[in-house]
């Protein structure tokens, strides 16, 4: 009985002490995130690129292109001015577990098994940039789908930094209806090889 009450006081404190660190992680990149409407332009977008796909008029449909260009273009500016002004972090704040559930202090115990979110959020700057810009001269369906799969990589990091992956993987799923493998695979190749690299996925 002893042991019973023990292993819930253990798990009680552990709880609390997770919901202390996600608490401090959310403030903080909520702190930073605040000063810019990220994600009120994604929602316009993801909703303007199924407007668009929907439009069976195509003069209407390359007017509807037109208009996201622009919310594209806010954007890329927005983000860009995000991940260098988060870079500004110090690198002991910007650890995250690479475990897929919390645990206390996992990126103080186990700091060999955490990437620095400071450089992913400068991957997914140069990969939704680049996905915008459309060197490639991909169709507009085709780089809707790109720059979508950019976005949702990037708000999954996020989560992941203040929750966990398996939070950020659930809610990727139940938010945009895909799979963190999915999304992983349909962001351009540049982005998919130097986010591995940081995250070892």
């Amino acid at each position: 009985m002893e042991i019973l009450v023990l292993a819930m006081l253990i798990a009680i404190g552990a709880y609390m002490l997770k919901l202390r660190a996600e608490r401090k992680r959310i403030a903080l990149l909520g702190s930073h995130l605040g000063k810019y409407q990220i994600e009120k332009l994604m929602e316009s977008l993801t909703e303007g690129y199924l407007r668009a796909l929907g439009e069976a008029d195509p003069e209407r449909r390359d007017s509807i292109w037109s208009l996201l260009n622009t919310i594209e273009t806010k954007l890329c500016d927005q983000f860009n001015s995000f991940a260098a002004e988060f870079s500004k972090v110090d690198e002991a704040d910007a650890r995250v577990s690479k475990f897929a559930f919390s645990i206390p202090f996992a990126d103080k115990l186990f700091p060999n098994a955490t990437f620095d979110l400071r450089k992913i959020l400068m991957v997914h700057a140069q990969g939704i940039t680049n996905a915008a810009k459309n060197n490639l001269d991909r169709t507009p369906s085709d780089k809707a789908y790109t720059l979508s799969a950019e976005l949702f990589l990037m708000q999954h990091s996020c989560h992941w930094f203040c929750k966990s992956k398996a939070v950020a993987s659930a809610r990727l799923l139940v938010r945009h209806k895909t799979s963190y493998a999915l999304v992983l695979e349909s962001v351009t190749p540049e982005t998919r090889r130097a986010y591995r690299a940081l995250t070892g996925i």
